[in-house]
């Protein structure tokens, strides 16, 4: 009697191990990306241009702080946009038409722009 009871709660081990996993299941966690508005709508002043689909923004203070290495030129702004939340790539609502983007050596989530010998990070803003 034992030794049947020690079997079936071997079975119902086995059957609840089973039962509750993920084998082919996919897990997957994506971040999408927030939109002109949503950045303006929370902070009216923000200073940002859309790059591949991504809005980047700067005066970010921990941004600031980071010591990046410009690496190579990746795209200019092409449009400037102060008048709607309407943004396509390579466009800004500050910064002039030319300024060059380049990206970080060092992070793959900030673009640098240089704009008259000054140098500014910008941060990919995404949701996640």
């Amino acid at each position: 009697m034992a030794k049947k009871l020690f079997y079936v709660l071997i079975a119902l081990a086995l059957f609840m191990i089973s039962g509750c996993s993920n084998e082919g299941e996919a897990t997957t966690v994506t971040s999408d990306s927030i939109d002109a508005e949503e950045v303006l709508t929370l902070n009216p002043d923000a200073d940002i241009f859309q790059y591949d689909g991504v809005i980047y923004e700067t005066n970010i203070d921990w941004v600031e702080e980071l010591s990046l290495t410009k690496d190579v030129q990746i795209g200019e702004i092409k449009t400037k946009n102060d008048s709607n939340t309407d943004f396509k790539d390579e466009m800004a609502n500050k910064l002039p038409v030319g300024a060059k983007i380049f990206s970080a050596k060092e992070r793959g989530d900030i673009l640098i722009v240089e704009l008259e010998g000054e140098i500014l990070k910008y941060l990919a803003i995404v949701e996640g």
